[in-house]
């Protein structure tokens, strides 16, 4: 039975027919429509969370809210400020009116001096009163906070501090947040947070600390799947492994803290080089492993030349500044006739890694090509690197 007919079936009953006047009096249809929106609230409130705990990035939870959010009150806009790793204080600003995606040209640096008040008074709060009690806010991050004129704060919490911030505009059709529609917020908020914490605690397991980059189990599982995927739909993938020419001179003459820039700089690269489904990883030390999915021999090549050369263009920030940074790698494909286990796979990528070494670095090398593809590629790397 639906909510409307159950209203519909108390209406009616005799008995409340009969003494309509005195139900009305003594407030039992108030209450009783009350009842009914609290509950109304309940369930958005629960199908929200489940929406939200079903996502699997950062970005898609934060969508899912937006969603939430924007059914719930059709604010003029919703931002938030997040900060992508917790360690640091970098802020990611993600704004959004009408639900979709847009630039407010929003210039915060920091929110992580935001934490010790949120930590006190972790709820929705009116910017005013935010705004007047933190008052040793950095004066650029005021301003942009001003700037935005939002209606409402929420923080997002969770046990490893402030995640980010909620900044919600001024309804579009109605007067201020009611406290029923706070209490919603403060709660979708705690789900919000939950989901974050789990996301985070995932990508914690799966990813390197250093780079940010998947870590070497993490690799190993999806080269077990992808090979096993090959066999079964007759699909081709390729693998790509590579590390830092000379790499040990960067720790023996600048330092290790200059060595860890250099892999951090060519993580960065590598993720800007990926394709969309590459599975990119560090395999350990300075060696690096890409899994191409549905990606035949010609065209590993390419993506490995790409960035071959992207990584020989790459400045990595350093006083005093680092001599050029290039990379060796070993490409190597299989198919459902390879027949080949994930360590038979890796070692031929690393046996063709090894030969980019011996052939004068900074060069890509296929396992297992014809000796055509080979002096073509060999004179195309060559050229390349001149």
């Amino acid at each position: 039975m639906t909510e409307e007919a159950e209203n519909l079936d108390f209406i009616s009953n005799p008995k409340v027919v009969q003494n309509y006047m005195l139900l009305d009096e003594i407030g039992v249809f108030k209450h009783f429509d009350k009842l009914n929106k609290e509950i109304k609230n309940c369930k958005n409130l629960l199908v929200a969370a489940v929406d939200v705990f079903n996502k699997t990035t950062i970005d898609e939870i934060l969508d899912a809210a937006v969603w939430k959010i924007s059914d719930q009150f059709l604010p003029s806009f919703i931002t938030f400020l997040w900060r992508p790793h917790q360690n640091k204080e970098d802020v990611t600003v993600k704004s959004y009116k009408n639900y979709k995606l847009v630039d407010m040209n929003v210039s915060i640096q920091a929110i992580a001096s935001f934490e010790p008040f949120f930590r006190t008074y972790p709820k929705p709060i009116a910017y005013d009163i935010f705004a007047f009690q933190v008052k040793d806010m950095d004066p650029a991050t005021a301003q942009g906070l001003s700037d935005l004129n939002p209606e409402l704060l929420i923080p997002i919490m969770g046990p490893f501090g402030l995640y980010g911030i909620v900044l919600i505009g001024k309804k579009i059709l109605a007067e201020g947040y009611t406290p029923d529609e706070l209490f919603f917020l403060e709660q979708l908020m705690s789900f919000l947070s939950q989901a974050v914490q789990n996301n985070l605690h995932y990508e914690h397991s799966v990813r390197d600390v250093k780079t940010g980059l998947y870590n070497h189990g993490y690799f190993v599982t999806r080269l077990s799947e992808e090979i096993a995927r090959t066999k079964r739909e007759g699909a081709v993938s390729s693998l790509m492994v590579m590390d830092v020419d000379k790499f040990k001179n960067f720790n023996d003459t600048y330092g290790h803290l200059a060595g860890d820039r250099v892999l951090e700089s060519l993580a960065f690269t590598i993720k800007q080089a990926v394709r969309t489904g590459d599975i990119p990883s560090r395999f350990g030390g300075e060696e690096f492993t890409i899994l191409l999915p549905n990606t035949p021999r010609q065209t590993a090549w390419t993506v490995a030349e790409r960035l071959r050369t992207a990584v020989a263009a790459m400045k990595v920030p350093w006083d005093p500044p680092l001599p050029q940074v290039t990379i060796s790698l070993g490409v190597v494909s299989f198919d459902n006739q390879t027949n080949a286990t994930p360590d038979e796979v890796i070692t031929r990528a690393d046996e063709a890694l090894y030969q980019s070494k011996e052939n004068g670095r900074n060069r890509t090398t296929v396992w297992g090509a014809g000796l055509l593809f080979k002096i073509q590629r060999s004179r195309n790397s060559v050229s390349a690197s001149a």
